[in-house]
């Protein structure tokens, strides 16, 4: 499909940049596209109202890290030079695949110290070498320290990568630590939030629990590569960045039993749509599932297992705006969009969020 197809007008002024206090304020637009189209207007406290008991909701347990890394790039026969790099991918113990800037001027070989002002970890900084170099900035960085040692370095060095629509408008602060973080974040190891979890209090995980709502967990580490714009015309021809995660044994029995009680599974945000996808079979079943996921969701596409999607607002262009187009309607979801905008919801990371039904 043409990727302009899925091009809308996006006031600046509606993309938030601070999330709604509480978190469970947030608005919370209802999308039914069976039949004729439905859409109503609530609040995310009113989630607990659209569900029943048997149903599921799926969460992302990860956790986001402080994969926003600054330094000095250093080659032999050639003076330092200021560079950032976003982790996105643990592919060992040292090393991590990385957007870096400049990317063009980096090569293979280079040395980049980070922390250099010598606050980054025991041992006064967090030096790599570029293993790697992919495009569009993709580095692979093996780095002098491992595991836990590497892992407390990027701590004390790193910042929260907040996504660049929030960036260009302020700078990260310490509330974005805790902000940018579901209360029941667990599993480190992403770099972008799986932001329609940041709507839940436990004082709304509470109520869920009261309709007799089933709360299951998995886990995708969600990547930089959420936030890079779509440098094609077409989508057949855009190449999805690979992201890890897993589904455990025990939850895919769990939601394959919700299921065969005529329970619906709800996805609290794309990333676990997209993992609990990838793990779903032809027939429904889910199945234990670990490793790596490109799924690449646009219209056509035949959901296998997921019911209804709790989710954010997404950009324009954007991968997700396909994949929730697929999910609930091409037409639908421009008209829910231009709803949206029109009655001030707040959009992307800290904005308000959706409840899809799935159009079959």
């Amino acid at each position: 499909m043409r990727v302009d197809l899925f091009d809308f007008d996006l006031p600046d002024e509606r993309i938030a940049l601070r999330p709604a206090e509480p978190r469970d304020s947030a608005r919370l637009l209802v999308v039914d596209p069976v039949g004729e189209v439905q859409l109503s207007d609530h609040r995310v406290s009113d989630l607990p109202s659209f569900l029943r008991a048997g149903d599921a909701l799926v969460f992302n347990d990860t956790k986001v890290i402080p994969a926003q890394l600054e330094g000095i790039r250093y080659r032999e026969g050639a003076g330092g030079q200021q560079v950032s790099a976003t982790l996105h991918m643990r592919i060992g113990a040292s090393r991590w695949k990385a957007f870096a800037k400049p990317g063009k001027r980096i090569k293979i070989g280079d040395r980049i110290s980070f922390g250099h002002d010598g606050s980054s970890c025991l041992l006064g900084k967090l030096d790599c070498t570029v293993e790697e170099k992919g495009e569009g900035g993709e580095v692979t960085l093996a780095f002098d320290l491992s595991g836990p040692m590497l892992d407390e370095a990027i701590h004390s060095v790193g910042h929260i990568p907040l996504p660049p629509y929030i960036a260009a408008k302020r700078a990260e602060d310490e509330r974005d630590r805790a902000d940018y973080q579901t209360i029941y974040a667990r599993e480190e190891g992403a770099v972008a939030a799986p932001t329609a979890g940041l709507h839940f209090t436990p004082d709304l995980f509470e109520a869920i629990d009261k309709a007799g709502v089933e709360r299951h967990f998995v886990t995708l580490h969600v990547g930089a590569g959420t936030f890079l714009p779509m440098k094609v015309d077409d989508t057949d021809d855009h190449k999805m960045h690979f992201e890890s995660g897993y589904v455990t044994a025990e939850t895919a029995a769990s939601l394959n039993a919700v299921k065969a009680r005529g329970g619906r599974i709800i996805c609290v945000g794309t990333t676990s749509l997209r993992l609990i996808e990838s793990a779903a079979q032809e027939n429904g079943e889910i199945r234990a599932w670990a490793g790596d996921t490109g799924i690449f969701i646009t219209p056509g596409y035949r959901f296998k297992a997921v019911d209804m999607l709790m989710t954010n607002f997404h950009l324009p262009r954007s991968t997700l705006f396909m994949l929730v187009s697929a999910f609930a309607g091409f037409e639908t979801m421009h008209a829910a969009y231009s709803h949206a905008i029109s009655t001030g919801y707040r959009f992307y990371s800290y904005g308000d969020s959706s409840l899809l039904f799935r159009k079959d």
